[in-house]
């Protein structure tokens, strides 16, 4: 599997340009709006183009009136790709897998996973994901936790 060392200093910076024009859309959705219940329309949110040739949508990004921080975002991972080398973080996360055939990295250990399946990394450890099918991957991601910088 590839890991970060794989990575081309090019493929690194369209990475983090993806990631940055990512949180860009989803701040526009932040801490003032977390109060409020809403609908979000999946036909209208945002979609961020990735450099990998998927794409993301930004769903919400702040910091509940509860103290926790949370955000939600879609992605479309093309077959064969991965949305961004293995890393690890503070807050924990959920993926909801809609679509495809993916493979999740926890710590050393890769794990076959699919529609309906939802994965659990706790924070700290280090986690990747891969589309290893032929169709294009969706799934939803959810972070809960402490935001610290990273």
């Amino acid at each position: 599997m590839a890991g970060m060392s794989d990575l081309s200093r090019r493929d690194f910076g369209m990475a983090m340009a993806a990631f940055a024009a990512l949180a860009g859309v989803a701040e526009a959705q932040g801490d003032a709006a977390m109060g409020l219940s809403r609908v979000f329309r999946y036909g209208e949110l945002p979609v961020v183009k990735n450099a990998n040739g998927g794409e993301s949508r930004a769903v919400m990004h702040g910091t509940l009136p509860t103290g926790e921080f949370v955000e939600v975002h879609e992605t479309m991972l093309p077959a064969g790709q991965m949305p961004h080398p293995a890393h690890k973080h503070s807050h924990s996360e959920f993926l909801l897998i809609r679509e495809g055939d993916l493979q999740y990295q926890d710590e050393d250990k890769w794990l076959p996973v699919g529609p309906g399946d939802v994965v659990f990394s706790a924070h700290n450890r280090m986690h990747g994901l891969k589309n290893v099918g032929t169709t294009p991957a969706r799934y939803f991601v959810v972070a809960v936790g402490v935001q610290k910088a990273e």
